[in-house]
C-alpha cells in the first residue's frame, strides 16, 4: 500500500470515527445544520442555527430521527445545548491539543445523505476576542478548511478523529472560526447545569488610558495602561464598593487590566456574587477596593 493511500485511508477513518458523534440539527427554516454529541442525551450546536424553540429534529448517524428540546443557550458564545428524551448518542472523543500548522478536518452532517468533510491546516490560535453577539471568546481557532453550508455546529477534528472544537460562522461577519473544545465544553457544562451562562458586571464604563510615570512607579510593576472610570451605575456594584469616576483600574484579582477586553474576560461566571479585589490608581496612589460582582442581565 502506498504512503498516499495510507494517508487517505487514515483521513477516512478519522471522519468515520468522528461521524459517530456528528448530528444533523433541523431547527431553522433554511437548510439544516450540524451538532456534536456532548453526552448520551445532549447535543452541542451553534446558537444561530436554532431559530425554532419547538419541533426541533435531530437525525443521528444511523438515520434515526428524534425530537429535542433546548436545554440552554448562550448567544454570546453562539452555543446552544439540545436535550433528547432518551440516551441514544455516542459522545464525542475530544482533545484540547491544537497547534498551528496541524492538519485538521471540518465535518458536517447538513442533510440525510450523510457526512461531508473538508480539510486544511490550523492557521492561527488567537484570543481573547469580543464577538458581535455581545460575548467574549477566551480563545478561537482559524483554519483553511472550507465551511460548507450546514457545517455550523459541526466539529473540527484531528487526524485521529478527536474533536478539537465546534465550527461556527455566527460569531464573525462573513467568516468562520472554531470554538476550542475546552471553551465550548465549559459553556456546555454551564448550559447543562443552569440553562445559561452567568457573566459578571461591575456597573461602570471605562476607557483605556496611559498610566503616568509616577503611577507606574507607585505600582512597582511594568504596566503602561489602565482603564479610566468614566461613569458609575447608580447603586451598582462598583459604586456600592466605593469606586469613583476618575479612578484608573489597573488590576482585577491581582491580574493587570489594560484594555476593555481584559476587564470583560476577568468577569467570568465563576466570580458572580463573589467579592473580588479591584486595584485602582487614585490620585496617583494604588488602592484596593473589594467589589461584590453582579450578574449581567
Amino acid at each position: 500500500m502506498s504512503t498516499l493511500t495510507e494517508f487517505s485511508e487514515g483521513l477516512s477513518a478519522a471522519v468515520e470515527k468522528a461521524g459517530m458523534s456528528t448530528i444533523l440539527v433541523d431547527a431553522r427554516k433554511r437548510y439544516p445544520a450540524s451538532g456534536i454529541a456532548y453526552a448520551e442525551d445532549l447535543v452541542l450546536t451553534a446558537d444561530h442555527v436554532v431559530t425554532r424553540e419547538d419541533d426541533i429534529k435531530l437525525v443521528l448517524p444511523d438515520g434515526k430521527s428524534l425530537t429535542a428540546t433546548i436545554a440552554g443557550r448562550d448567544p454570546g458564545s453562539d452555543l446552544t445545548l439540545l436535550r433528547l428524551a432518551e440516551k441514544a448518542l455516542t459522545p464525542a472523543i475530544t482533545s484540547d491539543v491544537v497547534k498551528v500548522g496541524q492538519l485538521v478536518l471540518a465535518l458536517g452532517r447538513p442533510n440525510s445523505a450523510g457526512m461531508q468533510a473538508s480539510w486544511g491546516i490550523v492557521t492561527s490560535i488567537s484570543g481573547p476576542t469580543r464577538t458581535f453577539r455581545g460575548g467574549l471568546l477566551d480563545e478561537y481557532i482559524l483554519t483553511e478548511t472550507t465551511p460548507y453550508p450546514g457545517f455550523s455546529g459541526g466539529p473540527l477534528i484531528n487526524t485521529e478523529g478527536e474533536v478539537l472544537g465546534l465550527n461556527t460562522s455566527g460569531l464573525t461577519r462573513g467568516s468562520s472560526l472554531t470554538i476550542p473544545v475546552k471553551v465550548a465544553w465549559r459553556v456546555g457544562e454551564a448550559l447543562a447545569t443552569h440553562g445559561s451562562v452567568k457573566r459578571g458586571y461591575l456597573g461602570l464604563r471605562t476607557q483605556p488610558v496611559e498610566i503616568p510615570e509616577t503611577g507606574r512607579q507607585a505600582l512597582k510593576r511594568d504596566q503602561d495602561h489602565g482603564l479610566l472610570v468614566l461613569w458609575l451605575e447608580e447603586g451598582g456594584p462598583a459604586e456600592k464598593a466605593g469606586l469613583f469616576v476618575g479612578d484608573i483600574l489597573v488590576a482585577i484579582s491581582d491580574q493587570p487590566v489594560s484594555e476593555s477586553d481584559d476587564l470583560f474576560a476577568a468577569l467570568g461566571s465563576d466570580i458572580v456574587g463573589r467579592s473580588i479585589a479591584v486595584e485602582v490608581l487614585r490620585g496617583g496612589r494604588p488602592e484596593t477596593v473589594n467589589v461584590t460582582v453582579g450578574e449581567r442581565k
